[in-house]
């Protein structure tokens, strides 16, 4: 059961893009400015 609980609060804090994801966007909004 708390497994289960831990797991959740993972999904939870961890964003749903992948870190590869994240430099994608921080690139495009840098090369917006």
């Amino acid at each position: 059961m708390a497994k289960s609980q831990d797991s959740k609060k993972n999904v939870k804090k961890a964003p749903a893009k992948t870190a590869k994801e994240k430099k994608e966007e921080k690139r495009l909004k840098k090369s917006k400015k």
